[in-house]
């Protein structure tokens, strides 16, 4: 087991060091000069060089990356091209957003894939079992951003009874807070909860021909009952991994999401650091959407010892 971590924690650090030299580099081919942008195409060539050293980008690109992953180290992202406003309080507060609707998306889509995968595994062979794989199938092919419209319309505008966007902080209003997260959260879940049924329902079935469950069967249990109590760990193994992709697909999904309900989120954050040319706000929060990708993989091979009782035993 002490092998096992050593291993991940090694593979997290060093996929952690790798993004940074690609972000950066990504980044620091683009075309346009920051300097140039923040000035206007009036500025002197003066203006525009004493900005430029007031930046740092007129330093050399290896000193340029060794400041901002020095920065990193320490939480600091740096200050922004456009603003001159320091980075990291406004990213993290924008994280903290993004993170409260990748987590009520992940509810919702476990709430109806677990259920959803579970019946129809169970009732495979009869018509409503092939009817929800058929609901699901269909769930995969509809994109967040169309099913947020599609419930914005209804909800919003139709009905009336939710908010169409904007974002509450839960400490200020908790009731006004659910209300404007619920339809974008239901937007990012419904359509998780599709593809993730389809991995709960193939991990159900094969457990459904173990031949323990069968003995737990033939001793006179229930079938619901003999999965939950003999079967649901084994599904869970083959369904953590798609947990742990379909989490990141959540948080990279959500950058859409943010925009078609106007939420102050990461993804906002980085369309408009986009939109007006901050290289630095855009390399910080493409960074910050990096780590959390990895440190999702990484959580998902902590749950592997949890689960699986092989990998904490010694080699």
């Amino acid at each position: 087991m002490g092998l096992y971590l050593i291993k991940r924690v090694a593979v997290l650090v060093l996929s952690t060091f790798a993004a940074t030299v690609i972000v950066f580099a990504f980044l620091a081919v683009l075309p346009g000069d920051p300097a140039e942008i923040a000035l206007g195409v009036n500025a002197t060539p003066e203006a525009v060089a004493a900005l430029r050293a007031r930046f740092g980008t007129d330093r050399p690109l290896p000193v340029q990356y060794l400041d901002w992953v020095t920065g990193l180290l320490v939480g600091d992202f740096g200050t922004s091209y456009v603003s001159d406003a320091p980075l990291t309080p406004m990213i993290m507060d924008r994280l903290g957003v993004t993170c409260w609707l990748v987590l009520f998306g992940m509810i919702v889509a476990l709430l109806i894939a677990v259920p959803l995968g579970t019946v129809a595994a169970v009732r495979h062979r009869k018509v409503s079992g092939l009817l929800l794989s058929g609901l699901s199938q269909a769930g995969i092919a509809v994109p967040a951003f169309v099913a947020g419209i599609a419930l914005l319309y209804l909800f919003a505008v139709i009905l009336r009874v939710l908010p169409s966007g904007g974002y509450v902080v839960p400490a200020r209003d908790p009731i006004g807070f659910l209300s404007h997260l619920l339809l974008p959260a239901l937007s990012l879940g419904l359509i998780q909860g599709a593809v993730i049924s389809r991995y709960v329902r193939s991990a159900v079935l094969d457990v459904l021909r173990e031949d323990f469950l069968r003995t737990a069967r033939a001793k006179g249990m229930g079938l619901y009952r003999a999965l939950l109590r003999h079967g649901a760990r084994n599904a869970a193994i083959g369904v953590i991994t798609v947990l742990g992709l379909q989490l990141a697909t959540l948080l990279i999904g959500a950058v859409v999401i943010e925009r078609v309900f106007a939420i102050p989120g990461l993804g906002s954050l980085l369309l408009d650091g986009v939109a007006n040319r901050d290289l630095l706000l855009v390399q910080g929060t493409v960074m910050v959407l990096v780590v959390a990708v990895l440190v999702i993989n990484f959580l998902v091979d902590l749950a592997y010892l949890v689960l699986d009782p092989r990998l904490r035993e010694p080699r």
